[in-house]
């Protein structure tokens, strides 16, 4: 059994912050699925928002995230969020980062996305996450206090409660509802370690690969909401699934991303025959919230038969696009499409996961102990709908107040952790269940849980889970775990928490369109769902 004061799940930036935030003090294990640089955060193009501009100021930036999140933000949380932006930034420089200048050296220049009133995104060309990421990971190698984990996944997290079901010798009844650790797979050696921590934070993202098309890695397979939920944390607002209307159409560009900025630079939107649509959909235009412009150009793309729409910035100089989106432009050529003379065929695809485990201001979940952070948690900041570019700032901010309290706490008792038991499996004889499974669940949940649902579809949906659900159950049960069942496993669970989200949604807001509910009820209220032994819990504290 290895012993930490805080092990970290996941090595995206909200991982990566809290590490370097606490690592000063603390002994801690930061645990990452690949490379430690395959996160999700890496492949973050367009910036972090914040207010610079003396024209702009923290409360418009707060009322566009409010208008964006469809009535459900916590306001408390997206002000404090957006408050602490700024000094989130200087954090970073202060780090090494290099954000884009304007091209006098006056100061940062800001671009404008989709749902914001003003200039604010701070970047870094538009390769942003890669910069921010590559910084803070050198860091992180570099740090004497940071035991790095690569090619480890963690399986489940284990708690005082269910120890105390076999072995309650070694664990207060008092401490039933606390984490103590987690069990992790070496991919490599195939060996599951026992890791015991003071504190267990989930870092993991989202669960973009539950989507046949998406622009999130193959890592985005809903881990942390998956184990959270296990373990018996309640989890909130799945069904708000955000879609990024411009995903680029080529049938060998895996998940790349056209970024929101080439929009907020003055491309438009158009139909093959050059006509641009998003006139009959919403008055902000290109600028309008994701989900709106995602489920114009889905409302285009069925209504006229059309594979994809395309996006037009050729009104503007090589020079100019070379500068402001060099990564697209080599990339889109690659390709065979010169942005600067031609417009890009775009779709949209699953982006992002705005719901997750449900957690307070500190990021701390209904388990002691257990902290989620980032696209896995449930903070209240995104409400239905995540504004642009806020992404990376939460990421940010509630790594450091994870952190803070972290720091802040009083050392705790370590248990003794039994060592993960496989005695009584087999090695699996049908591994093509997982790849068929798996590619089974992409499509009907691309199908019928799409940017358009219906309650018919959504029906069939969850009676398809449920019957690969028991069918995977039963294989993890006999069989030995691989990364491969691990993720399945987990999106199968994640699928489940998506498809019951939105069928007690009982109207159309934010992310979640129905055609059978296409109205706004006047009060908006959180879908939060809690897990069976989450009421047992709560009874033994």
């Amino acid at each position: 059994m290895q012993q930490f004061d805080v092990l970290i799940i996941g090595s995206g930036l909200a991982g990566l912050t809290l590490a370097l935030r606490t690592a000063e003090h603390k002994k801690v294990c930061l645990v990452s699925k690949r490379s430690i640089d395959e996160a999700a955060s890496d492949w973050a193009q367009g910036g972090i928002a914040a207010v610079f501009n003396d024209d702009d100021s923290i409360e418009n930036h707060i009322r566009d995230t409010l208008m964006a999140g469809g009535g459900l933000c916590d306001e408390a949380v997206t002000s404090m969020v957006v408050g602490r932006a700024k000094e989130s930034i200087e954090w970073l420089i202060n780090q090494g980062v290099v954000f884009t200048r304007e091209s006098d050296n006056s100061g940062y220049h800001l671009t404008r996305e989709g749902g914001h009133s003003h200039r604010r995104i701070i970047h870094a060309a538009d390769a942003t996450g890669h910069a921010v990421q590559t910084t803070l990971i050198n860091k992180v190698k570099q740090h004497p206090h940071i035991t790095l984990m690569e090619y480890h996944i963690a399986v489940d997290l284990i708690t005082a409660s269910k120890l105390n079901k076999s072995d309650s010798s070694k664990i207060e009844q008092s401490d039933s509802n606390q984490c103590l650790g987690a069990y992790v797979l070496n991919k490599n050696t195939g060996k599951v370690l026992t890791i015991a921590a003071q504190n267990t934070v989930l870092a993991t993202g989202g669960a973009g690969k539950v989507y046949l098309y998406t622009t999130n890695p193959d890592i985005s397979t809903g881990d942390g909401i998956a184990m959270a939920w296990r373990a018996g944390c309640r989890v909130a607002n799945m069904e708000f699934i955000q879609f990024h209307p411009t995903c680029l159409f080529h049938p060998h560009a895996k998940s790349f991303l056209i970024s929101e900025a080439v929009r907020g630079e003055g491309a438009l939107l158009k139909l093959p025959d050059g006509t641009r649509f998003m006139v009959d959909h919403d008055e902000r235009l290109e600028l309008a919230p994701r989900d709106v412009v995602a489920r114009a150009i889905d409302f285009e793309m069925k209504k006229r038969g059309l594979d994809c729409v395309y996006l037009d910035i050729t009104d503007k100089p090589l020079s100019f696009i070379q500068e402001h989106f060099p990564n697209i432009y080599k990339r889109c050529l690659s390709f065979g499409i010169d942005m600067s003379k031609t417009p890009i065929p775009v779709v949209p695809a699953a982006h992002y996961t705005c719901g997750g485990v449900m957690t307070d201001d500190r990021g701390r979940s209904d388990i002691d102990h257990l902290y989620a952070i980032g696209e896995t948690a449930c903070t209240g900041l995104h409400g239905a709908n995540r504004l642009a570019s806020n992404s990376l700032l939460e990421c940010l901010v509630f790594g450091q107040m994870a952190a803070h309290d972290i720091l802040n706490q009083l050392p705790i008792s370590s248990a003794q952790l039994p060592y993960w038991d496989e005695s009584r499996v087999t090695d699996a004889d049908e591994e093509v269940l997982i790849t068929h499974t798996w590619d089974e669940l992409r499509r009907f949940m691309w199908n019928y849980v799409g940017i358009v649902r219906t309650d018919k579809r959504l029906s069939r949906a969850l009676h398809r889970i449920h019957m690969l659900r028991d069918e995977v159950g039963e294989f993890y049960s006999n069989f030995k775990i691989s990364s491969d069942l691990i993720e399945l496993r987990n999106l199968l669970q994640v699928a489940e928490l998506i498809v019951e989200s939105a069928i007690s949604r009982k109207e159309s807001r934010g992310l979640h369109y129905s055609k059978d509910h296409t109205h706004l009820e006047a009060e908006p209220i959180a879908t939060v769902l809690a897990p069976s032994n989450y009421y047992s819990l709560l009874d033994s504290q």
